[in-house]
């Protein structure tokens, strides 16, 4: 019986996350606009997506600013990860919940802090809020995320491994990137995928921090004041879909590497 409720209770819990995407992906193919009618199946609103300048031109600022801050705040995070790991205990434990603090911290109060900030600066500097100061914006909570992925994989590692490579005639540079690294690669892929998907997510505070840069998540929620169209149904199918594969790649490949470990069969 426990075993029967609790398949019931995952079904129910599965559709309940999950219902609404499939919802949105069924009517990125009705023929109409209409949000409670399926009135026959069609491909068009997937033509009309890759037609339309301001969707395009927004998913491209996107997706860019979502790479470089995902870049370069993997470098950073990583880099941090390893300063924070080499602490002693109680500097370490503060540091942590210093990281931490973004993570907690209200979205808004970091978009308005952050928007401030940039203000300040564009008074007293020739410069204006725009690719830049969302790139930094999206750094700025995507760090503490990175960090977050790659300590637990410090704590699994044999804290002894780096100096064995050193005995062993590795150099400190060396010995970093044959024996530590791969240490903790899954913690680093982990955290630049969550400081991707954060940074392609992001409304709050790339609404504070963009200036005159349009977002995906800026425009959709711009278009919401009208009515939304079916190819933001359209488009929105097509990143779910490209999330899941590169879900799906990296735990095949993670497995893959699990594998040839003999930590799984």
């Amino acid at each position: 019986m426990k075993k029967i409720l609790s398949k019931v209770y995952l079904a129910l819990v599965m559709l309940f996350l999950y219902a609404p995407i499939f919802v949105l992906i069924v009517f990125s193919f009705n023929t109409t606009k209409s949000r409670s009618v399926i009135s026959g199946f069609t491909f068009d609103w997937y033509v009309k997506l890759f037609h339309n300048e301001l969707i395009l031109g927004s998913l491209w600022n996107t997706i860019i600013v979502a790479v470089i801050a995902s870049i370069l705040a993997t470098i950073l995070g990583t880099t941090a990860a390893i300063g924070i790991n080499n602490m002693k205990r109680l500097p370490k434990t503060l540091t942590l919940q210093g990281t931490n603090i973004p993570i907690i911290n209200p979205e808004i109060v970091t978009g308005v802090s952050l928007m401030l900030l940039f203000v300040f600066f564009t008074m007293r500097m020739s410069f204006e809020m725009g690719f830049v100061t969302l790139i930094i914006a999206h750094i700025t909570f995507d760090v503490p995320y990175v960090i977050l992925n790659i300590m637990p994989k410090f704590r699994q590692m044999n804290p002894n491994i780096y100096e064995a490579a050193q005995d062993l005639g590795c150099s400190g540079v060396s010995a970093f990137f044959k024996v530590v690294l791969p240490e903790i690669m899954p913690g680093v892929i982990s955290g630049f995928l969550m400081a991707f998907t954060f940074s392609l997510d992001d409304f709050v505070v790339s609404y504070f921090t963009s200036g005159m840069t349009q977002t995906l998540p800026i425009t959709i929620y711009s278009m919401t004041r009208r009515k939304v169209s079916p190819e933001i149904n359209a488009l929105s199918t097509i990143i779910f879909l490209i999330v899941v594969i590169v879900l799906v790649v990296n735990n095949i490949i993670e497995r893959k590497n699990l594998r040839k470990r003999g930590v799984i069969r």
